[in-house]
């Protein structure tokens, strides 16, 4: 069975490099926040998400290049306790995701 598609999408777009769709994203006035742990990045409960809003998520070894973190407006991560200090992308996508629509009043 295929699902059915969503009342709103965006369309999809090709860019020949992450850090060319972050540049072009930011020129048309969209937030670009990305999904990554690092020093400077702040809880992803803590921070604004404005509309529009675009996330940027990493691969699973070696996540989101530095110039792309670098371009990106604010850097958010999930808040983990233990020995690991992140989630798999698979976990961290509908988390964050989920806490942008409920603070967009959609939930």
């Amino acid at each position: 069975k295929t699902p059915l598609p969503p009342p709103h999408s965006a369309p999809p777009r090709h860019f020949e490099s992450a850090l060319e769709a972050v540049a072009t994203l930011k020129s048309e006035g969209v937030c670009v926040i990305g999904m990554e742990t690092t020093s400077r990045s702040l809880s992803y409960t803590k921070v604004d998400y404005p509309q529009p809003t675009a996330l940027i998520l990493g691969n699973e070894i070696t996540g989101i290049d530095t110039l792309v973190m670098e371009a990106c407006d604010v850097l958010v991560e999930i808040p983990t306790f233990g020995i690991k200090n992140s989630l798999n992308v698979a976990s961290a996508a509908p988390v964050v995701i989920f806490e942008v629509l409920r603070r967009w009043g959609h939930l």
